[in-house]
């Protein structure tokens, strides 16, 4: 036989056989789909994650507290707190850096009339909306008089204005609410940014950082520097700016270490990637498993099939068909079986990754590479697990062949 006459037997065979064929194909199946799915998901999670870090702002540099040790150990990240108010007007002075907005950070009981709600609250200044990329929908943001004057004026998120007021016909520009028994301005309402990891920035209320120092939160420390470059060519000479600026403001001497860190959006990004694709490609070498059980479940079915067929591949010989044609009779059934389950699969498996994503409200990507390989996948298991099966039904001897009951 030819090679489409081949293909043709095949076919013939699978249809006879519609169930077993297609519980062969199912390990297939399964594992495509699973690996479609996996790459799809973890690939969306990474563009997620890219696309909410560069929304933290433009040419972000995060400064922290630096770690402190004793007795050689340390003590972790921000157990040395030394960042001041003083630092941010120090930093301000550099041409490479364009704004600074620093952050203290606590929980904030809000209270409206009747209503009454907890929240996550963060001190700031007027620098915030051009460092961290947010825009006021409503109102305006606190300027740097009131920051100075420490005035009891806030900034909400949108989702306050649902959870705090309710009817849409209550206008939350100049209403006074209590944060901690303290009264406070309503003067502006932020355009929703959604979640950053496991903030929520829709659910904040932002006040004036001397504010918050002085009668919220206390302290005289910030948590956090948020520092804007002029440019994205000027990150790297911003970065080095920021760290000889701290360390003349804390008065450090050459030889000791810095007690701050100096993140960049780069940095940031390549660690969360880095944590997706391992967790992606872990998930998805869990998947391909499947993809040897149904290679498995191929030979096995087609070492049957040689059973079953014994006397048929007898008479073949006996007309003429040489041991070449046998062989590639039975690996064409193998690898048409797999390929049929790669095909289902990549269906399955780009049809599951657009479901989990509409029913988690995650971002899906789906790429070429991944179908194409696991498409490719497919029919090399369908070659290396139906080559024993098909050599084993070509060394069969005619006469034995048909002498098998």
């Amino acid at each position: 036989m030819n090679f489409a006459e081949s293909i043709r037997v095949s076919l013939r065979s699978i249809r006879t056989n519609k169930l077993r064929a297609f519980l062969t194909m199912l390990g297939i199946i399964i594992g495509v789909s699973a690996v479609i799915a996996m790459v799809s998901i973890g690939q969306g999670a990474q563009a997620n994650v890219a696309s909410q870090i560069n929304g933290l702002g433009s040419n972000l540099l995060i400064v922290m507290p630096g770690q402190a040790k004793q007795g050689g150990v340390s003590l972790g990240q921000g157990s040395m707190n030394t960042l001041k108010l003083a630092d941010v007007e120090a930093l301000e002075k550099n041409e490479s850096i364009a704004g600074v907005a620093p952050s203290v950070n606590g929980r904030g009981q809000l209270v409206w009339k009747s209503k009454n709600y907890s929240t996550s609250l963060e001190g700031t200044n007027e620098s915030f909306p051009q460092v961290r990329n947010a825009e006021v929908q409503q109102g305006r943001f606190f300027n740097h008089f009131e920051v100075k004057g420490l005035a009891n004026v806030a900034v909400i998120g949108s989702e306050i204005v649902t959870n705090l007021f309710g009817d849409s016909s209550v206008n939350p520009i100049g209403q006074t609410i209590q944060i901690n028994k303290i009264p406070f301005e309503i003067i502006g309402v932020l355009k929703s940014q959604g979640s950053s990891g496991m903030t929520n920035n829709d659910d904040k209320v932002i006040i004036p950082i001397t504010t918050a120092m002085s009668r919220v939160t206390g302290g005289r420390n910030i948590s956090t520097l948020y520092v804007s470059a002029s440019s994205s060519d000027m990150m790297q000479k911003a970065q080095y700016d920021i760290q000889n600026t701290l360390r003349v403001a804390h008065n450090l001497r050459p030889r000791q270490e810095d007690d701050f860190q100096i993140r960049s959006q780069t940095d940031i990004l390549t660690t969360a990637q880095g944590v997706s694709s391992v967790m992606t490609a872990l998930l998805s070498g869990i998947a391909a498993i499947s993809l040897v059980v149904g290679g498995i479940g191929i030979m096995n079915i087609m070492l049957v099939s040689v059973t079953e067929r014994t006397r048929e591949i007898g008479i073949r010989k006996a007309i003429g068909a040489k041991r070449s044609d046998i062989l590639r009779q039975f690996l064409i059934e193998s690898v048409t079986l797999s390929l049929l389950g790669g095909i289902v699969g990549i269906l399955v498996g780009i049809g599951a990754a657009y479901l989990v994503g509409k029913l988690a409200s995650m971002t899906i990507a789906i790429s070429f590479a991944p179908v194409f390989y696991a498409f490719m996948s497919s029919m090399i298991v369908g070659v290396v697990f139906g080559v024993y099966p098909a050599r084993k039904a070509a060394q069969l001897k005619p006469i034995d062949a048909l002498r098998y009951e």
